[in-house]
């Protein structure tokens, strides 16, 4: 296990109702929010109106910004900076999935950012302030509703990226699984699949010695399964939702990587996918994940079987480990098309035309910096076309 720093100061607020305590929660963090969304669905089931309904009886003026898109654009965060600066807020309340959540956090650091924010995603410029965020999770996917992350989309260049900082981590959150029972099926396989992904990430790893983390990894990736099996033959199961919407906060506030060297290949990789052509990320994510296992599992053969017999419930000969590899992998495929997801680069519409421009992008190398990436492996332009056309 390696020496590490968890700091994981967001406050989950979690169960039936929440919402409606919005205004009491933030009256005393701030006078005035940005309240931030996506599109109509928030209107439609009657959020809107119990959020701002709770923010008015309590005496928390706010101005709104809806308008966030999947893959969040960046011209709607110069949009949402410029609003804050004019309105004087001092808090912006994300109501949304990942997106509305990234947004946000993009908006919160750039009031106070000299420049153009978007300096801090591609070239990871320090920040020293950033207004505080609260959030109504509407889509168990992203865990941004308890990290520090944020992943923005430049629509002008076509390129993607994310940035980290503790700044960044909302100072409350709301989980309410009854909120998700308007979902569409297909966003509830998008979402399994960044949760299942943020695990991925960490749990894959050469580091020894991670008994602990590994249990949590492992309990964390089978619950999100199972439970996610139950939500698709009744979207509104609460208790299956309850366990999907803690599981996600579970796989990506950091506690299931600490002491372990971390991957994210993976996310990478899919970050030009849905740059380019704008794919649902937990789609990209669902395609690449077994190619990138197929590509890179012999070199640490051993924690692919670990994944394979404890995740995937493989039952082998101890004498081919090759064989309980290839089907935890094929398990993980059939699990995903389950719950209705691509399998293929083809199914996303994504054909090979501008796979190296991709490969080259993901690592750098595009520009003239290539750095590889990964944790496990390090994938260089060429390996990662290589499983780009592992899984075309």
């Amino acid at each position: 296990m390696i020496n590490f720093d968890f700091y994981s100061p967001a406050r989950i607020l979690f169960g039936k109702g929440m919402e409606s305590q919005i205004g009491e929660l933030l009256k005393p963090l701030a006078k005035k929010v940005l309240l931030h969304y996506g599109g109509g669905s928030i209107k439609k089931s009657g959020l809107y109106d119990t959020v701002t309904a709770s923010l008015k009886g309590s005496g928390v003026a706010f101005v709104e910004l809806g308008g966030v898109k999947p893959n969040p654009r960046l011209s709607l965060v110069h949009e949402g900076i410029d609003l804050c600066k004019k309105e004087g807020v001092d808090l912006v309340l994300a109501v949304g999935g990942g997106s509305s959540i990234d947004s946000a956090k993009a908006i919160a650091m750039g009031v106070y950012f000299d420049g153009d924010v978007w300096a801090v995603y591609d070239e990871g410029a320090p920040i020293e302030k950033a207004l505080p965020v609260a959030t109504i999770l509407t889509i168990p996917a992203a865990g941004s509703e308890s990290s520090g992350d944020t992943v923005i989309s430049n629509e002008a260049t076509g390129r993607k990226y994310g940035y980290g900082n503790p700044l960044l981590r909302p100072v409350l959150s709301i989980i309410n699984p009854e909120l998700f029972f308007t979902l569409p099926k297909e966003q509830l396989g998008f979402g399994v699949a960044d949760m299942m992904s943020h695990v991925f990430e960490r749990y894959i790893t050469n580091t020894e010695h991670t008994d602990l983390t590994d249990g949590l990894c492992e309990v964390t990736l089978k619950t999100l399964m199972k439970n996610a099996l139950l939500a698709c033959k009744d979207i509104r199961d609460y208790d299956a939702w309850a366990e999907l919407g803690f599981g996600g906060t579970v796989a990506h506030n950091g506690l299931v990587g600490m002491g372990r060297e971390q991957d994210w290949a993976c996310h990478g990789m899919e970050h030009e996918l849905s740059a380019i052509y704008d794919v649902a990320h937990g789609a990209g994510l669902a395609v690449l994940t077994p190619g990138w296992m197929q590509y890179v599992y012999k070199d640490n053969v051993n924690m692919f079987v670990q994944f394979a017999i404890n995740v995937m419930g493989v039952e082998s000969s101890f004498r081919d480990p090759d064989a309980i590899v290839q089907e935890g992998i094929a398990r993980l495929r059939e699990f995903f098309a389950k719950i209705g997801l691509p399998s293929t680069l083809s199914d996303l519409g994504i054909g090979e035309d501008r796979l190296e421009e991709m490969a080259k992008k993901a690592t750098g190398a595009a520009f003239g910096e290539e750095e590889p990436i990964g944790g496990l492996k390090p994938l260089y332009w060429q390996d990662v076309l290589a499983i780009y056309k592992l899984v075309k």
